[in-house]
């Protein structure tokens, strides 16, 4: 067999297209089996950059040759890494999750200065390569918790600070790593399980703080307490050791970046528990959040699809409100993040929905059904808000094509890509977005009411076709997420005409056709009045007839 490189193993495209994280990016949330609904445990991820094309990964199971040998490329880059050793077996791979129903999502924190700023020259694995690579190697979480550990001792760690999520249908884990800079290629971790009927998230900034030294459902580096006092970053008793203090102090920035989508994601969730927003706020002496919670009812993937979907709507922090989000509630803020005015540092809110969103997915893993029908990664294209969540089977055969690498790129726009649609979609309810959105999220929740609806009755014929021909049900359901994607895709593309017809120049019409000029809102006019008042405000001139137009 011939020697297979990363771009056979992850996708082509990630060489073919070469895109750079946006700092304080991604959003994770992890849900426990006794948290759902149902049930199975899921995890959540939003891909976000200004210059990544979203598309769906997939990647066969394949033997490999004693010998044979895997070429890394940077995930984030394309760059060239170096060169590992193959197993003689790896899984097929959907997006970020693999036949076993074993999912990994990440968020990129950075850390400390002295090492992200100082990665090991001779390190070979980066993070993206790190997930993608364990998903083809691990049948459980715990199990890819160790490949992934095992990984950067071997062969370095080639990224700055990560928090990674990791499950399967029984466990759900969080895990922070950083490298260890100029000394050493390796990496110092600590890896928590979340308990059962508790839920989690990470948003760019470390997470774990103090951590048991013997519990089986906790597992970190053997250095990660000794590396840390190496460094002059701690200098206690080992049980009072925080992962997240000695390696990613808190700072203003990540409070309202970072941890802000997290207090957002536990506001929602457990109202009765009252998370303040002092805390995100820098305010002196307010609690710090949790690493998990219970939420105060269980969260099905439904909830899940619209916790994505969070602006901090009905908080302090609500990004629908304020001069920024115009006339139409815009909930989004154009880049850069932060910018000065007369020497003084200001910033825009980072919610969890934002609008560089690549690809975002929730990963869900049901523990009663077999492994290629119980993993289902509702995946989805662009902006969480207006974008469709379509059900991807972890046993599917391949991409369909709407999704698929190679079905278009990042610079040249095509009808046939959902990524582009999607885009199209979204980009143009900008500019009337309190009067857009309403028609979206029809469509929007015509689709995933649909495909939720239609789970069991494609679950109950691929079980029925799996105990027999368990290759005719994964034909089955490749068949089935290759039907709801050109589904999808076609309604978008409709929907992207009907939203320019009703509202071209400024107009909407009205369910008769007719053309009508509706004002802007109340709020928006008192605002030009209060500040060009005097300017616009209408006049007669002396002698002026009555007005007859």
């Amino acid at each position: 067999m011939k020697n297979i490189t990363i771009s056979t193993i992850i996708g082509v495209l990630l060489l073919a297209t070469l895109w750079t994280n946006d700092a304080r990016a991604c959003t994770n949330f992890l849900i426990s089996k006794k948290a759902s609904t149902d049930g199975s445990t899921m995890i959540s991820y939003a891909a976000d950059s200004h210059s990544m094309y979203g598309e769906l990964y997939y990647t066969p199971a394949a033997l490999h040759l004693p010998g044979e040998k895997l070429e890394v490329y940077e995930w984030d880059t394309g760059k060239f890494l170096g060169v590992i050793d193959q197993i003689p077996q790896t899984y097929s791979v959907v997006g970020n999750i693999n036949e076993h129903q074993v999912a990994i999502g990440e968020t990129t924190w950075g850390g400390r200065k002295e090492l992200k700023e100082h990665i090991h020259p001779d390190a070979i694995v980066d993070y993206g390569s790190l997930m993608y690579i364990t998903l083809q190697r691990a049948k459980t979480a715990r199990e890819a918790i160790k490949i992934m550990t095992g990984l950067v001792e071997k062969y370095g760690y080639a990224s700055s600070g990560e928090s990674f999520s990791i499950s399967d249908p029984d466990e759900v884990w969080i895990m922070d790593m950083i490298g260890k800079g100029e000394k050493d290629r390796g990496a110092v971790w600590v890896a928590r399980r979340i308990p059962d009927g508790y839920v989690s998230a990470h948003a760019n900034q470390a997470r774990i703080g103090k951590f048991p030294l013997n519990n089986k459902n906790t597992l970190y580096a053997r250095d990660v307490i000794s590396f840390a006092r190496d460094m002059g970053w701690f200098d206690g008793v080992d049980k009072d050791f925080s992962f997240m203090d000695a390696y990613s102090p808190m700072t203003f920035r990540k409070l309202r970046i970072c941890e802000a989508r997290v207090w957002a994601f536990f506001k929602r969730i457990a109202p009765s528990k009252n998370f303040s927003s002092n805390y995100v706020k820098g305010k002196k002496g307010a609690r710090p959040l949790p690493l998990w919670i219970t939420p105060d009812k269980k969260l099905s993937a439904r909830d899940v699809m619209e916790l994505m979907r969070d602006h901090f709507e009905g908080t302090d922090l609500d990004l629908t409100k304020g001069v920024g989000a115009g006339p139409y509630s815009l909930p989004y803020r154009w880049r850069p993040l932060f910018w000065e005015h007369e020497g003084e540092e200001y910033f825009n809110e980072r919610a969890t929905s934002t609008q560089q969103t690549g690809f975002s997915f929730i990963a869900q893993a049901r523990s009663w059904l077999p492994d290629p029908i119980g993993g289902i990664l509702w995946f989805s294209v662009d902006d969480t808000y207006s974008t469709v969540y379509v059900p991807m089977y972890c046993g599917i055969k391949e991409a369909p094509k709407p999704f698929a690498v190679g079905n278009g790129d990042f610079h040249h726009f095509t009808w046939d890509s959902a990524f582009w649609v999607f885009n199209f979609v979204s980009n143009f309810a900008y500019l009337r977005y309190s009067d857009m959105i309403v028609d979206i999220q029809k469509v929007q929740r015509e689709l995933e009411g649909g495909f939720l609806s239609d789970i069991p009755r494609v679950d109950r014929t691929a079980v029925g076709m799996f105990k027999n021909a368990p290759d005719a049900a994964r034909n089955y359901l490749t068949r089935y997420s290759r039907k709801q994607s050109e589904k999808t895709l076609s309604k978008w593309r409709k929907l992207g005409e009907f939203l320019l017809y009703k509202y071209l120049d400024g107009n909407v019409k009205d369910a008769n056709g007719k053309a009508t000029h509706p004002p802007y809102p109340e709020h928006w006019r008192k605002r030009i009045v209060k500040e060009r008042g005097g300017f616009y405000k209408s006049i007669k001139l002396p002698g002026e007839p009555e007005d007859d137009h």
